[in-house]
């Protein structure tokens, strides 16, 4: 009895032992880290004059993409890539054949309405002459009637049928909308294309744009008609003086930054769309001193003092966050004003602060991972 009462608390010593060393392994298991999502936003110096510059790329006044209004068969391309077209010039041709037939018919169509219409009236003439001398009846002169407007609205609706399948015949023949240089021709003779497909692609007009995204902390201050100047890097040396002449009301894609087009004042020599540019403004002061202007839900406190996260080390989404010391001033309807603490160009987390620690490894959900 003794002996077998010795194998049973051996039995249970042994599972309570690979209970415990199942939990211990459990316990050792590193635990993934969490990469949290966040939103951040560069700072800048405000309530000073100030330059600021930002990147963009130009484009052409007017940008169109051309299609015929028909399908068919292109016969003929009379220009390439980079060639100069003008208002009214004959770009491409698509093969005529068919519409030409469908005019023939409609026109053949047309005579016989015509001829119909004729008969039917000459047939009213008669019958009513002689329903005047009482050798024909009501009935007569009622059908006689309804045959010969019948035959005119079929000379209508054969007129209206000859003047679309013109117009279908004219649309076999694509035309310069204005002055252009061709940007790109996607399709090739013989190619076989769809009404409204694109088959050509040009840029128009002799004023150059340029197109940038504004940070939220600017925004606000500019407008229309706001004096600028712009640099490509294509073109060393050389400034050129544009307007804003769009700002954006809402956000892009990032959430983050507005779009504001500018617009040159002057030609520019080795014009091309995509040309990349930077865009300089020039801010005027709107308080005596210039200070770092942040949003207020960006800035923690605990038993440490006031902190924001400042975003370092970013390769492509992730970046690691660094608990940075702040010390806060006024609070202005444009943010709340750090004193001290960042720098002038620097990028703090804007959303999520609350969720992460100094070191921890985030991932940005603006264009800074751009």
């Amino acid at each position: 009895m003794n002996r077998f009462h010795d194998v049973v608390c051996l039995g249970m010593v042994l599972t309570i032992g690979m209970a415990i060393g199942c939990g211990e392994k459990q316990e050792v298991e590193p635990k993934k880290k969490l990469v949290r999502p966040v939103r951040s936003q560069q700072v800048f110096l405000s309530g000073s004059n100030q330059v600021r510059t930002f990147s963009g790329t130009s484009q052409a006044g007017l940008e169109a993409k051309l299609s015929f209004k028909v399908s068919g068969t292109i016969q003929r391309l009379f220009v390439t890539v980079g060639d100069k077209i003008r208002r009214g010039q004959t770009i491409a041709v698509l093969d005529p054949r068919d519409y030409g037939i469908q005019v023939q018919r409609t026109e053949a169509a047309l005579a016989r309405a015509k001829a119909s219409a004729r008969s039917a009236s000459a047939d009213y003439t008669r019958v009513l002459a002689l329903y005047e001398n009482r050798n024909a009846s009501r009935n007569d002169l009622d059908r006689a009637r309804a045959a010969a407007e019948s035959s005119r609205a079929e000379v209508a609706s054969s007129t209206k049928e000859l003047d679309l399948a013109r117009l279908q015949l004219g649309y076999a023949r694509l035309s310069a909308p204005a002055t252009c240089f061709v940007a790109s021709v996607p399709v090739e003779v013989n190619e076989n294309v769809q009404a409204g497909q694109t088959v050509m692609e040009v840029v128009c007009g002799s004023r150059l744009e340029v197109k940038v995204s504004m940070p939220e902390a600017f925004i606000a201050r500019v407008n229309n008609g706001m004096a600028v100047t712009v640099t490509f890097d294509a073109i060393l040396g050389r400034r050129f003086s544009a307007i804003v002449t769009k700002v954006g009301v809402a956000t892009g894609r990032t959430a983050t930054t507005f779009p504001v087009t500018v617009q040159l004042q002057q030609r520019v020599p080795g014009f091309r769309s995509g040309l990349a540019a930077e865009v300089t403004f020039r801010f005027e002061s709107r308080r005596n001193e210039a200070s770092i202007l942040v949003p207020p839900v960006s800035v923690g406190e605990d038993r440490e003092g006031r902190y924001v996260y400042v975003i370092a080390n970013i390769s492509g989404e992730i970046a690691r966050v660094k608990r940075t010391p702040v010390v806060i001033g006024a609070l202005h309807a444009e943010g709340l004003e750090i004193v001290d603490g960042l720098a002038d160009g620097m990028r703090i987390v804007t959303a999520g602060v609350r969720r992460i620690h100094d070191g921890q490894r985030v991932r940005l959900m603006d264009d800074a991972a751009n």
